[in-house]
């Protein structure tokens, strides 16, 4: 298969890597990482010459991260190293403490910590990570990086994919004038992605509603706009700092996709339109533009091309689901493309990428276009932010609201008869301290088995290094007897009693190949 963007006499490297990804932005080095902690040879090739940006430095780049994304840096040993988090705990202004700190918000609706029942969470140990926590894209970014030198993957910079042939043994890439040959090529290179183009994957969806903005802005009168998020009858604005202002205007995505230029006076006509004030804007310092167009690659996975992130899937970023939407991919896809290149993949495992990924992303979209809908400038709109509004202020409501927001529940169909089984594993404590989490530094698959039965070690010891036994009574069990982890930390297996081998066995091989 061919697939170019254009075509150019090339000057080629003639390493041939496992694998080259497009981008390399968080979910591009994430990737990168789990893929060389499984000693595969990886090349990231980024368009950007330079990887720092205003935009991703605080408070443009602020994010917040979720629960799986907190699990996966917790389990690969990368947590600790964010800063960020430790000294800003909320970054809006006037901010309260306490239970009624705002945890989150759907729509812009607020929940709050003192209304969440975490005891509904029953699988979640006083061990685990945070379930929500701040950082910014340039310091994961630099974590990331910072990892992925230390496994050896090669990142290039001010290089754009511009085209790539495939066959069936692998994949040659073309950058202006220079080639570059890998067994796999994964686009993780955003919302534009040159390899989801090139590559013939269809990207189906719904179109946007309004444009948003975000600007860095000195205002002569900053007394005329409310502090935090206000919903006005002709659209929305936030402001979380001074002079750092979010404003979504329904305009249908018009003026994102008309290419003019992002002007002092058109920030200030669209903030006093939506404010309803006569604000005065006298710098602009930055400012970009966004829309909720929702779009999802249909497959993720063409030959040897796969995608990852914003590359499969676009949204608004209302409630930062992106960012967590796309390492949760690159946490899914790294072993499984690993396993399938050093032949330790039993069949369709890399399959399951698309099976397990895709339904989450859909998930995640009509997470967003609901937001949207209740956030519109119109009486039905205002009708139903009212009743969700109650319902938020609620125990139930806001804990419901808080575990899709954190993604607490996150989980995949992978059948079995333990109600744990698809989910992620708890963050079991051994009676020596050690804890899961801390056992999968080596992106191996556990074995966990708290009663020392032969059997399972026997089971274990069939697959060799793919499958770590691990031995010994937890100080909370949560009433299970032995458990199985993937290496991206989801149960595949769970047993309360006596094990039943045979349904182990059974798990096993549906994730890793018998030695």
């Amino acid at each position: 298969m061919k697939a170019t963007l254009k075509d150019n006499k090339s000057a080629r490297d003639h390493t041939i890597y496992d694998v080259i990804i497009a981008g390399a932005g968080p979910v591009g080095l994430f990737l990168a990482c789990e893929l060389a902690l499984a000693k595969c040879s990886v090349l990231i090739l980024e368009k950007a010459e330079d990887p720092n940006s205003p935009l991703k430095q605080l408070p443009f780049g602020i994010r917040g991260l979720s629960a799986p994304t907190i699990e996966a840096l917790y389990r690969r040993g990368l947590l600790d190293q964010l800063e960020i988090h430790k000294r800003l705990k909320n970054p809006h202004q006037n901010a309260k403490q306490g239970p009624a700190r705002q945890a989150g918000h759907f729509a812009g609706i607020p929940f709050h910590d003192g209304d969440i029942d975490t005891s509904q969470w029953k699988y979640r140990l006083p061990t685990s990570p945070a379930t929500s926590l701040i950082s910014e894209m340039q310091e994961l970014e630099t974590v990331l990086a910072r990892r992925a030198a230390a496994l050896g993957v090669a990142i290039r910079r001010g290089l754009a994919i511009t085209g790539f042939d495939q066959s069936a043994d692998g994949v040659t890439v073309q950058s202006h004038d220079q080639s570059f040959q890998s067994k796999w090529l994964v686009g993780c290179d955003g919302a534009r992605s040159a390899v989801r183009k090139a590559g013939g994957f269809e990207f189906a969806g719904t179109e946007p509603e309004f444009t948003g903005y975000t600007a860095k802005v000195e205002m002569a009168d900053p007394e005329k706009l409310s502090p935090g998020r206000t919903v006005t009858p002709t659209g929305m604005y936030l402001q979380s700092q001074p002079g750092y202002l979010v404003i979504q205007d329904f305009d249908g995505g018009a003026f994102h996709s008309s290419e003019k230029p992002l002007t002092l006076e058109h920030v200030q006509e669209v903030l006093r339109h939506v404010s309803g004030t006569d604000v005065t804007i006298t710098a602009l310092h930055a400012a970009t533009t966004w829309t909720d167009r929702a779009r999802q690659a249909t497959t993720y996975r063409n030959g040897r091309v796969l995608l990852a992130g914003d590359a499969a899937h676009i949204h608004a970023p209302l409630g930062g689901q992106g960012l967590n939407l796309g390492l949760g991919d690159a946490m899914n896809l790294g072993w499984k493309l690993a396993a399938t290149m050093q032949n330790q993949a039993p069949e369709g495992l890399l399959d399951t990428y698309y099976t397990e990924r895709h339904p989450i992303g859909v998930q995640v979209l009509d997470w967003s276009r609901a937001q949207v809908a209740i956030m519109k400038p119109e009486p039905q709109a205002r009708a139903l932010n009212a009743i969700l509004r109650d319902l938020m202020n609620t125990r139930d409501g806001a804990t419901y609201f808080a575990a899709r927001v954190w993604g607490v529940n996150t989980h995949y169909n992978l059948g079995g008869n333990h109600p744990l089984t698809g989910h992620s594993v708890p963050n079991f404590e051994l009676e020596n301290g050690t804890t899961i989490g801390g056992l999968m530094h080596d992106g191996r698959g556990i074995l966990l088995d708290f009663t020392g039965n032969p059997s399972l070690k026997a089971l274990a010891d069939e697959y060799g290094d793919q499958i770590k036994y691990v031995s010994g009574p937890a100080k909370d069990q949560l009433g299970l007897s032995a458990i199985l982890v993937r290496p991206d930390g989801i149960v595949a297996w769970a047993a309360d009693n006596e094990p039943d081998c045979g349904e182990l066995q059974k798990a096993a091989a549906r994730w890793f190949v018998y030695n």
